[in-house]
């Protein structure tokens, strides 16, 4: 998927997801293998319904995937949406490079005496 192609709320919910360290730490913990909701519930002090809550929001933002084997339901991160979200970073990183290497350039300009000759008629 082009990060292109991401929708606003797309990207809205990518980053409202990794905006938690609850699911983070979920989001890090299956990017070493699929877990089920149980298991992973062990490891936080909330109640299973809480994580199960905080596996949807990771789930609706695609950056993990339930699939249900017996009785259990199995967690497994998507490596494409940890990709789209870096890519999303980096759309914004080289923006805001732009945005700073035009500000570098106009205060350069500002500072070369050269640039800056006064114009008759106005005070300085």
């Amino acid at each position: 998927m082009v990060v292109d192609d991401l929708s606003d709320e797309a990207v809205d919910r990518l980053f409202h997801a990794l905006a938690d360290a609850t699911r983070r730490s979920i989001l890090h913990r299956c990017v070493r293998g699929e877990l089920s909701v149980s298991r992973l519930a062990e490891v936080y002090p909330m109640s299973f319904a809480a994580v199960q809550k905080h596996v949807a929001v990771l789930e609706r933002a695609g950056l993990v995937t339930k699939q249900r084997r017996g009785r259990e339901q199995l967690v497994r991160t998507d490596p494409e949406a940890i990709v789209r979200a870096r890519q999303v970073l980096d759309e914004l990183e080289m923006a805001w490079r732009g945005r700073v290497d035009r500000m570098a350039r106009l205060l350069a300009q500002d500072s070369d005496p050269e640039q800056n000759t006064p114009t008759e008629g106005r005070d300085r």
